[in-house]
């Protein structure tokens, strides 16, 4: 099990990644903390990973990242029950509105940044006391957009993109503690909220949703779109020990939809 005995952190449980990311840290063994602003989503995702049956142990705490006291507040509930944190997994985000960038409200631009940038950072700050101690791991959500521009998300793409650099400094600043801080890029991930999404899109243009799907799958090399249930496999791979020689890392997790040079 590549987290046996580890404490794992995750922001922004939820449908599709958040709920996934929950399920594969428990069957690699971790002792989870979940957090997310809604108590009902934290409520569902612990009883699928008790339906697991594996004795997971979940420590729930409703948060909103955007509230430092918040943040502080998970990792000392956090410490208080485990004893322990070896892996924060930053989640939680919004997509902000979609509007064009020249016309956007940057007061919703700014409303995304605080979530996206400086909600993870505010996780982050409270995270790295606990982890100085013995090391540990910071994986980052990002997200292909940031890489591949689309109308109407510049808000979404610009603060991930700071999101990015964030990540970078970080790794430099926090090698000295062996606490490795990395990014995964994800792209397109077949779940509840894109199904319900393309479900929508293919009413609207009077097709189905297979064909949707097919024509975003016309774009990725490996030929459809991933599970989320697999990309979130990537995720806790590079949170765990096999990746301790790497910090730093953007590891893209969308199909081969986006090939960096």
């Amino acid at each position: 099990m590549l987290l046996r005995d580890k404490v794992v952190i995750i922001s922004g449980i939820g449908p599709g990644l958040g709920q996934e990311l929950a399920l594969a840290a428990a069957r690699e063994g971790a002792r989870l903390a979940i957090c997310a602003r809604t108590p009902a989503r934290l409520d569902k995702v612990e009883s699928d990973v008790n339906d697991l049956g594996l004795g997971t142990e979940v420590l729930r705490t409703p948060t909103d990242i955007t509230d430092a006291g918040q943040c502080r507040r998970l990792l000392d509930r956090t410490m208080q029950r485990f004893g322990q944190i070896d892996v924060l997994i930053n989640s939680g985000y919004t997509a902000g509105g979609y509007q064009l960038a020249a016309e956007a409200d940057l007061d919703d631009w700014r409303r995304t940044m605080e979530t996206n940038l400086f909600g993870t950072m505010n996780m982050i700050q409270a995270a790295v006391p606990h982890l100085t101690e013995h090391g540990g791991s910071i994986v980052n959500v990002n997200t292909k957009v940031s890489r591949m521009p689309r109308e109407t998300m510049g808000g979404y793409a610009v603060s991930k993109a700071a999101l990015r650099m964030a990540t970078t400094q970080l790794a430099k600043e926090l090698g000295k503690h062996r606490i490795r801080v990395n990014s995964v890029f994800l792209g397109w991930m077949w779940g509840e909220t894109v199904e319900t999404g393309l479900a929508a899109a293919a009413a609207q243009r009077g097709i189905s949703i297979s064909q949707v799907r097919a024509e975003i799958a016309s774009d990725i090399p490996l030929g459809d779109i991933p599970e989320d249930s697999d990309c979130a496999k990537s995720v806790i791979a590079l949170a765990s020990d096999h990746f301790l020689a790497v910090t730093g890392a953007c590891l893209d997790v969308n199909g081969g939809e986006y090939l960096p040079l």
